[in-house]
């Protein structure tokens, strides 16, 4: 558990940088700073690692406040990524990897045979191991970065921008490879980022902070998303937060029969085709691999004809998806599967707003109740115990 108590930096100029700041980011879970230029969040997380030294308050890593404990041991044990990877670049993948380590005091086939299981567990090959960092893509750069920051299996890690410098594909795929990475090691990890979908998707809790180095609002993704605190923070979250609350819900929906033919199929062995202008194409497995116009239902069907507009959405995610899926198909229909990827049927836009609209009155339903019971406890009698709220 990291926690911020009071924390502040001012700069010798008078710039006040981080005001006062209080929050706990939990053991094992995800804190995403996030904010506008000139917030502090870069700032407040140099200060975990005392690579920037507070001038006011305290900051304590389980219990223990850093600036009792020598800095150079206290970097030791936090792993530390930064946006361009910041590697040695004189330095081969697996020497970059093995540094903290080695310093340690660890031999070197131990923390050989470490750093290369770190590599699976990123996603590089271990024939990656003898090159040099110039020799491998920004997405790659920034993957040996994540492994050397868990070289040393540190209980904090902390994370400056470190996807911002790669493309929008590579990005998410980076993200989704952290979320998966964290599932795993369960390290306790605070994120800062200016981008606040990449902090909506990664963190458990969101600290969205004031220029000045003020906290707005701390709370869980959804939670910030349906409820922000002030005017700053929904035009900071932004105008169609109420579309992306929706990535947190989960409601039963229709599904509908489709019209569907087998890719590799004559199109004469279509099933069930309409007048309805596309008809969706599945694999050998049931498992959708595009939409094609009828018109072109004259021959094989093959995957130079796909449309693949659109995406598909899970019986058991979340009502997001399933409204995306809708909107962006080429036939208004969106693809449902199952768990195991196979076609279950389709879901139009408007056969959606039903569920979408129960769920957020069960949620403002439980709102309410939550509200009621606080109310309850602050004004509940002497020898009534309140429990306090669980940590998120």
């Amino acid at each position: 558990m990291i926690r911020f108590e009071s924390v502040t930096k001012e700069f010798p100029d008078g710039t006040v940088a981080v005001d006062a700041l209080s929050l706990t980011a939990p053991t094992g879970k995800i804190t995403v700073l996030v904010g506008p230029s000139g917030c502090g969040k870069t700032t407040s997380l140099r200060m975990i690692n005392r690579m920037i030294e507070p001038t006011g308050g305290r900051i304590l890593i389980d219990d223990r406040d850093t600036s009792t404990i020598d800095a150079a041991e206290l970097r030791r044990g936090i792993g530390y990524v930064i946006q361009h990877a910041g590697l040695f670049p004189h330095r081969t993948i697996l020497a970059n990897i093995t540094t903290v380590p080695l310093l340690l005091g660890w031999d070197k086939a131990r923390a050989t045979s470490h750093a290369l299981e770190l590599m699976d567990r990123v996603g590089l090959p271990q024939s990656f191991a003898k090159r040099y960092p110039s020799q491998l893509s920004g997405g790659q750069q920034q993957r040996v970065g994540v492994a050397r920051a868990l070289a040393a299996d540190p209980p904090v890690m902390l994370m400056d921008e470190p996807f911002s410098a790669v493309d929008p594909i590579v990005r998410e795929q980076l993200q989704d490879e952290f979320l998966r990475l964290q599932e795993e090691i369960g390290t306790t990890i605070v994120f800062v980022t200016h981008d606040i979908d990449e902090a909506i998707k990664l963190g458990d809790q969101v600290a969205v902070l004031r220029v000045g180095g003020r906290l707005a609002q701390l709370a869980a993704p959804e939670e910030l998303l349906s409820r922000p605190v002030d005017d700053f923070v929904a035009d900071f979250v932004g105008r169609d937060r109420g579309y992306r609350t929706l990535g947190f819900r989960t409601a039963p929906f229709p599904t509908s029969s489709e019209p569907t033919v087998r890719l590799g199929a004559s199109a004469a062995d279509a099933r069930g085709v309409t007048d309805d202008p596309w008809v969706l194409v599945l694999d050998d497995d049931d498992h959708p691999v595009g939409w094609v116009e009828r018109e072109r239902l004259d021959g094989t069907v093959t995957r130079d004809a796909l449309h693949r507009g659109g995406t598909v959405a899970s019986t058991d995610g979340p009502l997001r998806q399933a409204l995306d899926a809708a909107l962006s198909a080429p036939s208004g229909r969106g693809v449902i599967v199952g768990p195991d990827g196979v076609f279950v049927g389709t879901v139009r836009a408007r056969d959606l707003i039903e569920p979408i609209e129960a769920s957020a009155a069960r949620e403002r339903a439980a709102s309410s109740a939550d509200a009621s019971g606080d109310e309850a406890g602050e004004g509940a009698g002497e020898g009534i115990v309140v429990a306090e709220p669980k940590a998120l």
